[in-house]
């Protein structure tokens, strides 16, 4: 009845209109409600009110998802009106970053150049045999120290012996030869005197002694050749070193043009290491030889951790690559308890300069950003301060301040990732106390702490709290 009074009082038109949505009219005819089928009438066919119906249905769909998401949210993840706005934080204090802060210090700083270098020994000798021969001894075991000219090997010597022999032999019959001459001379000299012989005949004779004294100085020259042979079967080390493995066993016949040869011998005491360093860092190294300097060279290991000699620069090439822009240079280490081996890779230090009294700050504390090398400063009221800095030369624990700071300012090194200017955080001790040698953090920071952690718990338990008054209210839905 109440519909029929409100058709008849005009509102007829408006549910006509809402209702073509539907697909449905009604309108009134004498007091009472009229069907009227919009597909049988054809009066809402076209196109236009299809997509305005299809539209109706998915608003009134995104509706009623937002409508269920509003009421099933707090049951699915915990939330309930207690729920403190997005933002901020359920533990109290929570805001505040733990950060690690140490004192800018002064101190030297030794300017050095990095390098890789290889390990060259003083001598390499590829010991090889001089003569022909079969290999009859060894007299060194594999890796031994051996001095200049201990035995090494023997080859056997019987053959150069009997040519020795024989030459020896061929001497002293030409020394008899030139001597019977000498004397024949003599006389023939005394009897051209007494006007007995032809002076022709001693002046042959003087030809004949000399030479006879030709040939002895030949059979000299013979001798003295098969006793260098014979000396060659006894192979003895050009220097003192160390002997690699062999390469001939006992038994085999050796020659002269063997390519082999019988074993390596390397000097180790002293060893130089040869290494490149880049010719922008060369002025440098120049101005420092040029007023007298040795520059110190240090060996590191491969990983760079552990110290293993230290020697000085020798020599620089005379020349730069071209290729590499590169400089090559050597140095020497004495190497006495022979911690440096031939080809070894190590990473080389070459002490340039040592640079005193300039301000220190821990490698952790530098930062990059788009404008440049930046610091985080720390001031008494725990704030934080965002510093643009120069540096100078630096090494793995710390870098050299050119300006931007002061000796008596704080840096942060650890807990930067959440930190801007005005930031306000809770000081911690510093990890590195050798870069940090003054006083320990405040007391005001260790209290913070422990609030903090209160906070934390009080957090928990609360939480704990409001997931058992979302169980209760479960059981009672």
């Amino acid at each position: 009845m109440w519909l029929t009074s409100q058709l008849a009082s005009g509102v007829a038109p408006a549910l006509s209109t809402a209702s073509m949505t539907y697909g449905v009219l009604y309108s009134p005819v004498d007091g009472a409600l009229r069907r009227t089928d919009i597909c049988e009438s054809g009066a809402l066919r076209s196109p236009e009110l299809q997509s305005i119906k299809s539209i109706s249905v998915i608003v009134v769909c995104v509706i009623l998802a937002g409508w269920g998401a509003t009421i099933l949210r707090p049951r699915l993840f915990g939330e309930g009106a207690s729920s403190p706005p997005r933002g901020e934080s359920r533990v109290p204090g929570a805001s505040i970053v733990p950060v690690s802060a140490v004192p800018v210090r002064r101190g030297e700083m030794k300017v050095t150049i990095d390098a890789l270098g290889t390990v060259i020994p003083v001598s390499t000798v590829l010991v090889r045999s001089r003569v022909d021969g079969e290999l009859i001894r060894l007299h060194f075991r594999e890796g031994q120290l051996v001095k200049a000219g201990e035995l090494l090997a023997e080859l056997d010597p019987r053959p150069y012996q009997a040519a020795y022999d024989q030459a020896s032999g061929q001497l002293k019959r030409d020394e008899a030869l030139l001597n019977v001459a000498r004397l024949d001379a003599r006389r023939y000299r005394e009897l051209l005197a007494e006007d007995a012989i032809a002076a022709q005949q001693v002046e042959d004779q003087d030809w004949l002694v000399r030479q006879d004294e030709g040939i002895v100085a030949m059979d000299r020259g013979a001798v003295a050749t098969a006793h260098v042979q014979l000396d060659y079967t006894r192979i003895t080390s050009p220097i003192t070193g160390r002997v690699g493995l062999r390469q001939v066993d006992v038994g085999n016949i050796v020659h002269a043009a063997d390519a082999g040869g019988l074993v390596v011998v390397t000097t180790l005491e002293p060893i130089t290491i040869v290494f490149s360093i880049p010719s922008e860092t060369l002025p440098g190294v120049l101005e420092q030889l040029r007023v007298g300097h040795t520059l110190r060279v240090l060996a590191f290991d491969r990983a760079g951790k552990t110290l293993l000699a230290t020697g000085h620069l020798l020599a620089l090439d005379n020349q730069i690559d071209i290729a590499t822009a590169m400089l090559k240079l050597k140095a020497e280490f004495e190497n006495h308890d022979r911690r440096l081996f031939p080809n070894q890779f190590v990473n080389i230090k070459l002490e340039v300069d040592t640079r005193r009294d300039v301000l220190l700050i821990p490698q952790g504390a530098v930062q990059n950003g788009q404008n440049g090398t930046f610091v985080y400063t720390l001031n008494q009221a725990d704030i934080v301060s965002l510093r643009p800095v120069v540096l100078g030369p630096s090494d793995e624990q710390a870098s050299v301040v050119e300006s931007g700071l002061q000796s008596d300012e704080w840096v942060i090194t650890e807990g930067v990732d959440r930190l801007h200017e005005g930031s306000k955080v809770q000081r911690a001790a510093p990890q590195d106390t050798a870069n940090s040698p003054s006083s320990a953090p405040p007391k005001e920071g260790r209290e913070d702490t422990n609030g903090h952690d209160k906070a934390h718990r009080g957090g928990n338990e609360h939480g704990k709290a409001r997931h058992g008054r979302d169980k209760a209210q479960d059981a009672a839905a």
